[in-house]
């Protein structure tokens, strides 16, 4: 499930991609349009910009901006930075794999489904820009 962190990432993404190259956006005003709690949205800011999704301006006339034209910027992106890995269990993750504990992975029919689920997730995650979501 989508986490509520995510979720307000991608409508803050989808705020900044409304306002693409018009200036740096102030925190207070995508929290306030976004319904989404200031506190909550510094730190997603923050970890969006950590991994380069977002830049920020200081001083007066400051705020933040996409620093990527929002129709490269992926769904599948956001989702991982904020909330880690999309697969349903950790054996299937591309990116944070894991070996599960109790089962042979050789074959294991969980897996194989789990797999598939991924897959077609990440089919539309990542061909899916925050453009598709404004």
């Amino acid at each position: 499930m989508l986490s509520k962190k995510a979720q307000y990432a991608i409508k803050a993404a989808g705020y900044l991609a409304e306002r693409y190259q018009q200036g740096p956006i102030q925190i207070h005003e995508i929290a306030e349009n976004k319904k989404i709690p200031l506190k909550f949205l510094e730190n997603i800011l923050l970890m969006l910009k950590k991994e380069g999704i977002f830049e920020s301006r200081k001083g007066k006339g400051g705020g933040y901006f996409l620093v990527t034209p929002p129709e490269k910027i992926m769904l599948a992106s956001i989702i991982r930075i904020v909330d880690g890995p999309i697969a349903l269990i950790p054996c299937v993750s591309l990116y944070f794999y894991k070996k599960c504990n109790d089962c042979d992975e050789t074959d294991c029919n969980i897996k194989k489904v789990f797999a598939e689920v991924r897959d077609a997730t990440l089919k539309v995650l990542e061909n899916k820009s925050i453009l598709d979501v404004v």
